[in-house]
């Protein structure tokens, strides 16, 4: 059953934050996959990233990922999601994929320490870079995309919302 909405983007550019909110407005239950891996594993992002390095955390994302199970739930997701091939194939069976899409100034802008926020990213690549390779990810797998730039919190859940009913 699709009745799920999962929520896919660059680190930053709000997924949680408005997926908490698209969820009380639709009455719909809220899930951070992050938060689902964190308590799944016992650690941080970050700590797995550097305990057992990036290829076994993308591993680890994509395994709980494919696993989710939810009905009615929005889906905030890490920004590597799109790195998993299974985790992507099951979210578009149970729920629509949303991208919400920002302009790298604006993300390299709200972004802060990739390493504090455990983003998946290889070594001596930078944020640019990774934003090359990520966007047509994002783009092939998205059902819906929507551009948040400019717009609050507000608007872009009212914007998603006329888009998916």
């Amino acid at each position: 059953m699709k009745d799920n909405i999962v929520l896919i983007g660059m680190p930053s550019c709000g997924k949680s934050t408005i997926g908490v909110v698209l969820a009380k407005v639709l009455g719909y239950r809220f899930v951070d996959s992050d938060l689902v891996i964190q308590e799944r594993t016992g650690k941080l992002l970050s700590e797995i990233i550097e305990e057992e390095g990036l290829e076994a955390f993308n591993q680890i994302e994509n395994e709980i990922n494919a696993s989710l199970d939810y009905h009615k739930a929005i889906i905030a997701t890490g920004g590597s999601v799109i790195y998993g091939k299974k985790a992507m194939e099951h979210l578009r069976s149970i729920g629509k994929i949303v991208y919400i899409e920002l302009p790298f100034e604006t993300l390299k802008e709200r972004i802060g320490d990739l390493n504090a926020r455990g983003v998946s990213i290889k070594e001596g690549q930078s944020f640019r870079q990774l934003y090359e390779e990520r966007k047509p990810l994002y783009e092939q797998y998205a059902d819906v995309t929507i551009s948040a730039d400019g717009l609050s919190i507000r608007e872009v859940v009212s914007r998603l919302k006329e888009q998916l009913q």
